[in-house]
């Protein structure tokens, strides 16, 4: 039987600490690094190792995950003070899994490349619970020869993974297009829902009807599912998606191309973070039209027909 290599993880978020049980679970030997001791403690007792630095980790890992929040913590984890690149060693594979710009993407799989790593690019779609138990989507882009290497990890980790070529950037485009669409849809059943709710029909029956109907999405049911039974409980940040719909943005941006669609839902999100809903899941852009379209849910029994509910 041939032996597991150990994985480093990087960020030990939601999805890092998901995706270290799942690997853990699967009998993979797997190190964590968190700059948070709260969530190193919590590795610790989920089955990891902790390494005392991002460079301490690669020295012991031959398969390595970035899953931090941007760009800005990537490039620090990575090339900063005790950064994963003093330790890596030729041969070294990286999967970057954080939402990034695909020139971004680019630039950190060239500048690993000149020090003999090999790049991943391969964010992640699904959400904690999915990428606990191996469901999440996977877009990989990067070299065969670092496919190769981490095969057996990416199986692990995702039983569905869309090979996007060997070009890196490519993983990271695919991912602004979902989240893009994601966005919107999400941005689209709270204003659908909210205005069901103040036209005085059943909100939960009116997404009944949207789900067998053309306006059905996966991120617009379960998301306001769980708004109307008042479950704001944090899983995915409006901060996260307001940052994903930027790169998407600022993408169409550089080709000229309109995104009123992302524009508008960006709005959305932006508005729930100045509403002070930052710890709370981005299903609060329904809160959003609460707060500015005088929306008032009832958990679990629908409004009378053209009178506001006040109870929240």
């Amino acid at each position: 039987m041939s032996v597991k290599p150990r994985v480093g993880i990087i960020g030990a978020g939601a999805m890092g600490m998901a995706i270290a049980e799942r690997l853990c679970t699967m009998r993979f030997p797997v190190t964590v690094r968190d700059i948070r001791r709260s969530r190193e403690l919590l590795a610790r007792r989920r089955g990891a190792i902790v390494a005392r630095s991002p460079a301490a980790l690669a020295t012991a890992c031959p398969i390595i995950l970035s899953v931090v929040v941007d760009a800005c913590q990537t490039e620090e984890v990575i090339f900063g003070e005790e950064g994963l690149v003093a330790g890596m060693r030729p041969g070294t594979v990286l999967l970057l899994c954080s939402t990034v710009a695909p020139a971004f993407a680019a630039s950190v799989a060239r500048r690993l490349a000149s020090h003999g790593v090999l790049m991943i690019d391969a964010p992640m779609s699904g959400g904690p619970v999915r990428a606990r138990d191996g469901t999440m989507s996977m877009m990989i882009a990067g070299p065969a020869a670092a496919r190769s290497k981490a095969r057996a990890v990416l199986t692990a980790m995702s039983n569905q993974r869309f090979d996007l070529g060997t070009r890196p950037g490519d993983g990271a485009a695919a991912k602004i297009v979902n989240n893009l669409m994601a966005g919107a849809n999400l941005a689209a059943a709270a204003e659908g829902i909210a205005l069901a709710i103040k036209l005085g029909l059943d909100p939960n029956r009116a997404l009944d009807v949207v789900r067998a109907s053309s306006g059905q999405s996966w991120i617009g049911e379960e998301r306001m599912r769980r708004a109307l039974r008042g479950d704001f409980a944090l899983r995915a940040s409006p901060a996260m998606l307001a940052k994903d719909l930027g790169l998407a943005i600022e993408a169409a941006a550089d080709l000229a191309m309109p995104a009123p669609l992302a524009n508008a839902a960006r709005g959305i999100f932006l508005a729930a973070l100045s509403l002070g809903h930052r710890d709370l899941d981005d299903a609060s852009a329904l809160k959003v039209y609460e707060a500015i379209g005088g929306v008032r849910r009832t958990v679990g029994r629908a409004p009378a027909k053209g009178r506001a509910n006040t109870k929240r």
